[in-house]
């Protein structure tokens, strides 16, 4: 049989430091810690990663794809870009037009519009 240790009951009490000890230094352990302990430096602009840009993942692909670049080469990418955006604000008017004769709700309608974004970026309108 293992032999039994005892404790007295002053060896299990200990000391334990106080509050105004610890944050006045009044403790031995206080160099230590402050030396244990590394300095953060801080830098004037918190570190970001870079901004991803939004880009389309069948760029390029698609049926449509090599007639929208020929006439982004042939108008110009402003003038380009201006054209493509009132397209698609007059396609999602339509769409909008479309759920309120159906009666859909706007969450309905906001499904739709992003279910168009996906099918034109498919099929290369968005090249």
């Amino acid at each position: 049989m293992a032999a039994a240790v005892s404790f007295s009951a002053a060896s299990r009490v200990r000391a334990l430091p106080t509050w105004s000890s610890s944050v006045c230094g009044g403790g031995d352990d206080h160099p230590a810690l402050a030396m244990s302990v590394p300095a953060q430096r801080r830098s004037a602009r918190p570190l970001r990663t870079p901004a991803r840009m939004m880009g389309n993942v069948n760029a390029g692909k698609g049926v449509f794809a090599p007639l929208v670049v020929v006439a982004r080469n042939i108008i110009g990418r402003k003038r380009f870009n201006q054209l493509r955006g009132k397209a698609i604000a007059l396609h999602s008017q339509v769409i909008t037009e479309f759920c309120k004769t159906i009666g859909a709700d706007s969450k309905q309608r906001q499904g739709l519009i992003r279910l168009a974004k996906k099918n034109g970026e498919k099929l290369g309108f968005l090249a």
